[in-house]
Protein backbone atom coordinates (compact mmCIF):
# COMPACT_ATOMS: atom_id res chain seq x y z
CA UNK A 1 0.00 0.00 0.00
CA UNK A 2 1.05 3.57 -0.71
CA UNK A 3 -0.21 6.94 0.47
CA UNK A 4 -2.51 8.75 -1.95
CA UNK A 5 -0.82 12.14 -1.98
CA UNK A 6 -1.52 14.01 1.26
CA UNK A 7 -4.96 12.51 1.84
CA UNK A 8 -3.97 10.00 4.52
CA UNK A 9 -5.63 7.29 2.39
CA UNK A 10 -3.69 4.16 1.44
CA UNK A 11 -4.14 2.50 -1.95
CA UNK A 12 -2.62 -0.58 -3.59
CA UNK A 13 0.40 -0.02 -5.87
CA UNK A 14 -1.60 -1.73 -8.64
CA UNK A 15 -5.17 -0.55 -9.32
CA UNK A 16 -7.97 -2.23 -11.25
CA UNK A 17 -9.09 -0.37 -14.36
CA UNK A 18 -12.62 -1.36 -15.37
CA UNK A 19 -12.80 0.06 -18.90
CA UNK A 20 -13.53 -3.43 -20.28
CA UNK A 21 -16.48 -4.07 -17.93
CA UNK A 22 -19.70 -4.21 -19.91
CA UNK A 23 -17.75 -4.32 -23.18
CA UNK A 24 -14.99 -6.86 -23.84
CA UNK A 25 -15.69 -8.32 -20.38
CA UNK A 26 -19.30 -9.38 -19.79
CA UNK A 27 -20.70 -9.36 -16.26
CA UNK A 28 -19.57 -12.88 -15.39
CA UNK A 29 -16.03 -12.21 -16.64
CA UNK A 30 -15.98 -8.85 -14.88
CA UNK A 31 -16.93 -10.62 -11.66
CA UNK A 32 -14.05 -13.06 -12.02
CA UNK A 33 -11.63 -10.19 -12.71
CA UNK A 34 -12.93 -8.31 -9.67
CA UNK A 35 -12.44 -11.30 -7.38
CA UNK A 36 -8.93 -11.96 -8.71
CA UNK A 37 -8.00 -8.31 -8.18
CA UNK A 38 -9.31 -8.27 -4.64
CA UNK A 39 -7.53 -11.54 -3.88
CA UNK A 40 -4.32 -9.93 -5.17
CA UNK A 41 -4.64 -7.17 -2.57
CA UNK A 42 -6.02 -4.44 -4.83
CA UNK A 43 -8.27 -1.87 -3.14
CA UNK A 44 -8.23 0.99 -5.70
CA UNK A 45 -10.73 0.48 -8.53
CA UNK A 46 -11.22 2.87 -11.43
CA UNK A 47 -13.99 3.42 -13.96
CA UNK A 48 -15.63 6.31 -15.87
CA UNK A 49 -19.14 7.23 -16.94
CA UNK A 50 -18.15 6.99 -20.61
CA UNK A 51 -16.86 3.41 -20.37
CA UNK A 52 -19.31 1.32 -22.37
CA UNK A 53 -22.02 3.97 -22.01
CA UNK A 54 -22.27 3.62 -18.25
CA UNK A 55 -22.32 -0.19 -18.12
CA UNK A 56 -18.90 -0.33 -16.47
CA UNK A 57 -20.18 1.76 -13.57
CA UNK A 58 -23.35 -0.33 -13.30
CA UNK A 59 -21.38 -3.59 -13.08
CA UNK A 60 -18.91 -2.05 -10.61
CA UNK A 61 -21.84 -0.99 -8.42
CA UNK A 62 -23.15 -4.52 -8.24
CA UNK A 63 -19.70 -6.01 -7.59
CA UNK A 64 -18.93 -3.62 -4.74
CA UNK A 65 -21.91 -4.71 -2.65
CA UNK A 66 -20.76 -6.12 0.67
CA UNK A 67 -17.29 -4.56 0.50
CA UNK A 68 -17.91 -0.92 -0.42
CA UNK A 69 -16.08 0.39 2.65
CA UNK A 70 -12.95 -1.62 1.78
CA UNK A 71 -12.80 -0.07 -1.70
CA UNK A 72 -11.34 3.24 -2.86
CA UNK A 73 -13.64 3.99 -5.79
CA UNK A 74 -12.64 6.28 -8.65
CA UNK A 75 -14.72 7.44 -11.59
CA UNK A 76 -14.58 10.28 -14.11
CA UNK A 77 -16.61 12.67 -16.23
CA UNK A 78 -16.06 14.97 -19.22
CA UNK A 79 -16.62 12.97 -22.42
CA UNK A 80 -20.01 12.85 -24.19
CA UNK A 81 -22.76 10.86 -22.50
CA UNK A 82 -25.56 11.85 -24.87
CA UNK A 83 -26.49 13.71 -28.03
CA UNK A 84 -27.14 17.07 -26.36
CA UNK A 85 -24.37 19.67 -26.71
CA UNK A 86 -24.35 19.97 -22.91
CA UNK A 87 -24.00 16.23 -22.24
CA UNK A 88 -20.24 16.68 -22.00
CA UNK A 89 -17.47 18.91 -20.66
CA UNK A 90 -16.60 20.25 -17.22
CA UNK A 91 -19.27 22.92 -16.79
CA UNK A 92 -21.23 23.03 -13.56
CA UNK A 93 -24.29 22.21 -15.66
CA UNK A 94 -22.80 18.91 -16.84
CA UNK A 95 -20.74 17.86 -13.82
CA UNK A 96 -23.60 18.05 -11.31
CA UNK A 97 -25.75 15.83 -13.51
CA UNK A 98 -22.83 13.52 -14.34
CA UNK A 99 -22.02 12.90 -10.68
CA UNK A 100 -25.67 12.24 -9.82
CA UNK A 101 -25.91 9.75 -12.71
CA UNK A 102 -22.68 8.01 -11.70
CA UNK A 103 -23.89 7.66 -8.11
CA UNK A 104 -27.07 5.99 -9.34
CA UNK A 105 -25.20 3.58 -11.60
CA UNK A 106 -22.63 2.80 -8.91
CA UNK A 107 -25.34 2.37 -6.25
CA UNK A 108 -23.31 4.31 -3.71
CA UNK A 109 -23.63 7.54 -1.74
CA UNK A 110 -20.20 8.93 -2.59
CA UNK A 111 -17.35 8.80 -5.10
CA UNK A 112 -14.03 8.51 -3.29
CA UNK A 113 -11.83 9.88 -6.07
CA UNK A 114 -13.50 11.91 -8.83
CA UNK A 115 -11.49 12.74 -11.95
CA UNK A 116 -12.02 15.48 -14.47
CA UNK A 117 -11.37 13.14 -17.41
CA UNK A 118 -9.85 15.83 -19.62
CA UNK A 119 -9.05 19.54 -19.44
CA UNK A 120 -12.02 21.55 -20.72
CA UNK A 121 -10.77 24.29 -23.05
CA UNK A 122 -14.21 25.92 -23.25
CA UNK A 123 -15.11 26.22 -19.56
CA UNK A 124 -13.65 28.61 -17.01
CA UNK A 125 -11.50 26.50 -14.70
CA UNK A 126 -12.72 28.45 -11.68
CA UNK A 127 -16.31 27.44 -12.47
CA UNK A 128 -15.31 23.80 -12.75
CA UNK A 129 -13.45 23.83 -9.44
CA UNK A 130 -16.27 25.65 -7.65
CA UNK A 131 -18.74 23.04 -8.91
CA UNK A 132 -16.47 20.24 -7.72
CA UNK A 133 -16.05 21.96 -4.34
CA UNK A 134 -19.83 22.16 -3.95
CA UNK A 135 -20.06 18.42 -4.66
CA UNK A 136 -17.36 17.78 -2.06
CA UNK A 137 -19.22 19.88 0.52
CA UNK A 138 -22.39 17.92 -0.31
CA UNK A 139 -20.52 14.68 0.47
CA UNK A 140 -20.99 13.28 -3.03
CA UNK A 141 -17.26 13.46 -3.82
CA UNK A 142 -14.51 12.91 -1.25
CA UNK A 143 -11.44 13.90 -3.27
CA UNK A 144 -11.14 15.78 -6.60
CA UNK A 145 -8.58 14.64 -9.18
CA UNK A 146 -7.78 15.05 -12.88
CA UNK A 147 -6.76 12.88 -15.82
CA UNK A 148 -4.93 13.82 -19.02
CA UNK A 149 -4.02 17.31 -17.75
CA UNK A 150 -0.73 18.99 -18.58
CA UNK A 151 1.45 20.01 -15.63
CA UNK A 152 0.63 23.71 -16.05
CA UNK A 153 -3.09 22.93 -16.01
CA UNK A 154 -2.74 21.03 -12.73
CA UNK A 155 -0.64 23.82 -11.18
CA UNK A 156 -3.14 26.44 -12.39
CA UNK A 157 -6.01 24.47 -10.83
CA UNK A 158 -4.15 24.17 -7.53
CA UNK A 159 -3.48 27.91 -7.53
CA UNK A 160 -7.14 28.74 -8.09
CA UNK A 161 -8.22 26.29 -5.39
CA UNK A 162 -5.75 27.72 -2.86
CA UNK A 163 -6.72 31.33 -3.62
CA UNK A 164 -10.46 30.67 -3.34
CA UNK A 165 -10.47 28.12 -0.54
CA UNK A 166 -11.72 25.28 -2.74
CA UNK A 167 -11.03 21.55 -2.43
CA UNK A 168 -7.71 20.91 -4.22
CA UNK A 169 -6.88 18.21 -6.74
CA UNK A 170 -5.23 15.41 -4.79
CA UNK A 171 -4.26 13.08 -7.65
CA UNK A 172 -3.52 13.02 -11.35
CA UNK A 173 -3.82 10.22 -13.90
CA UNK A 174 -1.30 10.48 -16.75
CA UNK A 175 -0.29 8.02 -19.45
CA UNK A 176 3.10 6.51 -18.61
CA UNK A 177 5.04 3.53 -19.92
CA UNK A 178 8.48 2.66 -21.26
CA UNK A 179 7.82 4.16 -24.71
CA UNK A 180 5.63 7.06 -23.53
CA UNK A 181 7.77 8.90 -21.00
CA UNK A 182 6.64 12.51 -21.45
CA UNK A 183 5.25 12.46 -17.90
CA UNK A 184 8.84 12.40 -16.63
CA UNK A 185 9.49 15.90 -18.00
CA UNK A 186 7.13 17.95 -15.83
CA UNK A 187 4.14 15.95 -14.55
CA UNK A 188 5.99 13.54 -12.26
CA UNK A 189 8.44 16.14 -10.83
CA UNK A 190 5.48 18.46 -10.18
CA UNK A 191 3.61 15.71 -8.37
CA UNK A 192 6.62 14.94 -6.17
CA UNK A 193 7.18 18.59 -5.34
CA UNK A 194 3.52 19.31 -4.51
CA UNK A 195 2.60 16.03 -2.84
CA UNK A 196 0.06 14.92 -5.45
CA UNK A 197 -0.82 11.27 -5.95
CA UNK A 198 -0.11 9.78 -9.39
CA UNK A 199 -2.13 6.88 -10.75
CA UNK A 200 -0.56 6.04 -14.11
CA UNK A 201 -2.42 4.31 -16.93
CA UNK A 202 -1.40 2.27 -19.99
CA UNK A 203 1.71 0.66 -18.41
CA UNK A 204 2.03 -1.90 -21.23
CA UNK A 205 1.47 0.63 -24.01
CA UNK A 206 -1.84 -0.84 -25.10
CA UNK A 207 -0.25 -4.29 -25.28
CA UNK A 208 2.95 -3.22 -27.02
CA UNK A 209 5.12 -4.32 -24.08
CA UNK A 210 3.40 -7.67 -23.47
CA UNK A 211 5.95 -9.61 -25.52
CA UNK A 212 3.52 -10.13 -28.41
CA UNK A 213 4.76 -7.21 -30.50
CA UNK A 214 8.11 -6.33 -32.04
CA UNK A 215 9.74 -5.13 -35.23
CA UNK A 216 7.81 -6.96 -37.95
CA UNK A 217 5.97 -9.09 -35.40
CA UNK A 218 2.39 -8.82 -34.10
CA UNK A 219 -0.49 -11.08 -33.04
CA UNK A 220 -3.53 -11.59 -35.27
CA UNK A 221 -5.63 -9.28 -33.10
CA UNK A 222 -5.18 -6.88 -30.21
CA UNK A 223 -5.88 -3.35 -29.09
CA UNK A 224 -3.03 -1.91 -31.17
CA UNK A 225 -4.52 -3.52 -34.27
CA UNK A 226 -8.25 -3.21 -33.56
CA UNK A 227 -8.41 0.34 -32.17
CA UNK A 228 -7.48 3.20 -34.50
CA UNK A 229 -6.82 5.41 -31.47
CA UNK A 230 -4.16 3.01 -30.18
CA UNK A 231 -2.78 2.37 -33.66
CA UNK A 232 -2.10 6.09 -34.04
CA UNK A 233 -0.82 6.47 -30.48
CA UNK A 234 1.84 3.77 -30.93
CA UNK A 235 2.65 4.17 -34.63
CA UNK A 236 6.30 5.16 -34.10
CA UNK A 237 8.46 2.32 -35.58
CA UNK A 238 11.09 2.78 -32.88
CA UNK A 239 8.55 1.73 -30.27
CA UNK A 240 8.50 -1.78 -31.71
CA UNK A 241 12.29 -2.06 -31.58
CA UNK A 242 12.08 -1.05 -27.92
CA UNK A 243 9.42 -3.72 -27.38
CA UNK A 244 11.81 -6.35 -28.79
CA UNK A 245 14.63 -5.29 -26.48
CA UNK A 246 12.27 -5.18 -23.53
CA UNK A 247 11.02 -8.71 -24.22
CA UNK A 248 14.59 -10.00 -24.30
CA UNK A 249 15.49 -8.29 -21.03
CA UNK A 250 12.33 -9.62 -19.34
CA UNK A 251 13.33 -13.15 -20.36
CA UNK A 252 16.84 -12.59 -18.98
CA UNK A 253 15.43 -11.33 -15.66
CA UNK A 254 12.94 -14.20 -15.48
CA UNK A 255 9.76 -12.10 -15.43
CA UNK A 256 6.68 -12.00 -17.60
CA UNK A 257 6.99 -8.84 -19.75
CA UNK A 258 3.62 -7.61 -18.48
CA UNK A 259 4.65 -7.94 -14.84
CA UNK A 260 7.93 -6.16 -15.55
CA UNK A 261 6.27 -3.35 -17.55
CA UNK A 262 3.84 -2.61 -14.71
CA UNK A 263 6.57 -2.90 -12.06
CA UNK A 264 8.79 -0.48 -14.01
CA UNK A 265 6.06 2.17 -13.95
CA UNK A 266 5.41 1.52 -10.25
CA UNK A 267 9.13 1.88 -9.48
CA UNK A 268 9.23 5.60 -10.28
CA UNK A 269 9.27 7.45 -6.93
CA UNK A 270 6.42 9.77 -7.98
CA UNK A 271 4.03 6.94 -8.84
CA UNK A 272 1.37 6.02 -6.30
CA UNK A 273 -0.42 3.27 -8.22
CA UNK A 274 -0.60 1.78 -11.70
CA UNK A 275 -3.88 1.11 -13.49
CA UNK A 276 -4.19 -2.28 -15.18
CA UNK A 277 -7.11 -3.67 -17.14
CA UNK A 278 -7.99 -6.44 -19.55
CA UNK A 279 -10.59 -8.74 -21.07
CA UNK A 280 -10.22 -11.70 -18.70
CA UNK A 281 -8.45 -13.00 -15.61
CA UNK A 282 -5.76 -14.83 -17.59
CA UNK A 283 -4.77 -11.62 -19.32
CA UNK A 284 -4.62 -9.72 -16.03
CA UNK A 285 -2.86 -12.27 -13.82
CA UNK A 286 0.70 -11.10 -14.69
CA UNK A 287 -0.36 -7.47 -14.13
CA UNK A 288 -1.65 -8.31 -10.65
CA UNK A 289 1.69 -10.01 -9.91
CA UNK A 290 3.36 -6.60 -10.16
CA UNK A 291 1.59 -5.62 -6.92
CA UNK A 292 4.38 -7.46 -5.08
CA UNK A 293 7.33 -7.02 -7.48
CA UNK A 294 9.61 -4.18 -6.46
CA UNK A 295 12.52 -3.25 -8.73
CA UNK A 296 15.84 -2.01 -7.38
CA UNK A 297 17.41 1.12 -8.87
CA UNK A 298 19.85 -0.84 -11.04
CA UNK A 299 17.11 -2.92 -12.65
CA UNK A 300 14.96 0.15 -13.25
CA UNK A 301 17.95 1.84 -14.90
CA UNK A 302 18.56 -1.16 -17.19
CA UNK A 303 14.94 -1.10 -18.33
CA UNK A 304 14.89 2.70 -18.74
CA UNK A 305 17.97 2.51 -20.97
CA UNK A 306 15.92 0.59 -23.56
CA UNK A 307 14.12 3.78 -24.61
CA UNK A 308 15.30 7.38 -25.07
CA UNK A 309 15.32 9.62 -22.02
CA UNK A 310 12.81 12.44 -22.45
CA UNK A 311 14.31 15.93 -22.86
CA UNK A 312 14.58 18.23 -19.84
CA UNK A 313 11.73 20.71 -19.39
CA UNK A 314 14.04 23.61 -20.22
CA UNK A 315 15.71 21.90 -23.22
CA UNK A 316 19.09 22.54 -21.53
CA UNK A 317 20.29 19.00 -22.15
CA UNK A 318 23.85 19.98 -21.14
CA UNK A 319 22.67 20.07 -17.52
CA UNK A 320 23.04 16.28 -17.38
CA UNK A 321 26.62 16.46 -18.63
CA UNK A 322 29.85 17.96 -17.24
CA UNK A 323 29.46 20.96 -19.55
CA UNK A 324 27.28 23.32 -17.51
CA UNK A 325 27.53 26.21 -15.06
CA UNK A 326 27.19 23.90 -12.10
CA UNK A 327 24.53 23.49 -9.44
CA UNK A 328 24.15 23.64 -5.70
Amino acid sequence: MRWLGKTGVKVSRVALGMMSFGGDADEATAGAIWRAARDAGINLVDTADVYNEGRSEEIAGRLMKGERDQIVLATKAYFPMGASPNDRGSSRYHLVRAVEASLRRLQTDRIDLFYLHRFDDATDLGETLRAIDDLVRAGKILYPACSNFAAWQVAHALGIAAARGLAPLVAIQPMYNLVKRTAEIEILPMAQALGIGVIAYSPTGGGLLTGKYGAGRAPSSGRLLDSKMYTVRYAEPGFYATADRFRELAAELGHDPVTLAVAWVASHPAITSVLVGGRNVEQLTPSFAANTLELDAATRARISALSPDPPPATDRNEETSAHNYGSR
